[in-house]
């Protein structure tokens, strides 16, 4: 149950902060923190919900008692559908429920706060523009391995480029001018932006940054912040093979 003690968003920024916030903390409940989601959504308790709080946590808890409620509320029952399927299914479930939530809370403060029609565009926008809860729980969000700099010993892969070979028409002691030259270089360093562009983390699905320590899991393949999953790089130089926090949960539901 949420009793809202933060601070109401008001504008377009603050209510996508807001939504971040939300998101973030779904994320970990469903990813990082899965084991201790599982064990919060006992089928013997009552109707529970996941929530996602502003500042990137989460709670399982019950419904709002009043009617209607302060906020929309996310779906009900979660927990007893948790033993009747399999576990990745369960999760993909809560997580299309979680991204209908994420939407409902967003466009509510829209309507509260009389957002207009380009206010409410720009805002879904910005939503637009990240992975959803569901994409990043069942990594169907492109993960681009090859332009990911860190492997698990935390070291910086080569970025190697392989010159074009040069054309057999084109004579031995001819050189690009200066104009093509400039246009090659160009396409390369697009390319490569649009590469690492595609590269989001498999625990928060944030987007790939040059100064960040990355590490990918030997099981799913998935990247992740190293603050995400709490490895540091000195830390994965001494690990023979990284298994993320979902592929180390994984077992055998009865």
């Amino acid at each position: 149950m949420e009793s809202i003690p933060h601070p109401i968003p008001r504008t377009v920024e603050e209510v996508f902060n807001d939504f971040k916030g939300r998101r973030g903390g779904l994320i970990k409940a469903l990813t990082t923190d899965v084991e201790k989601f599982y064990e919060k959504c006992d089928p013997e308790k009552e109707n529970l919900c996941l929530y996602g709080m502003p500042n990137e946590t989460w709670e399982v808890n019950l419904p709002v008692e009043e009617v209607p409620p302060e906020l929309p509320e996310p779906a009900l029952g979660i927990n007893f559908a948790r033993d009747g399927m399999q576990e990745k299914d369960w999760l993909s479930l809560v997580a299309v429920h979680s991204d209908s939530w994420l939407l409902s809370v967003a466009f509510y403060f829209g309507a509260r706060f009389g957002f207009g029609k380009s206010e409410r565009k720009r805002l879904f926008q910005m939503i637009n523009d990240l992975p959803t809860v569901f994409e990043v729980v069942t990594g169907s969000v492109k993960q681009a391995k090859e332009a990911t700099p860190y492997n698990n010993s935390s070291k910086l892969k080569p970025s190697v480029k392989m010159q074009p070979r040069q054309s057999e028409s084109q004579p031995r002691g001819a050189k690009l001018s200066s104009k093509e030259e400039e246009e090659s270089g160009e396409e390369e360093q697009e390319e490569e932006e649009e590469e690492q562009g595609a590269t989001l983390c498999g625990a928060c699905g944030d987007n790939y940054a040059n100064d960040e320590f990355w590490i990918c899991c030997d099981i799913c393949e998935r990247w992740f912040h190293g603050k995400c999953v709490k490895i540091t790089p000195a830390k994965a130089e001494h690990i023979k093979q990284y298994k993320c926090p979902g592929c180390s949960s994984k077992r055998v539901r009865v």
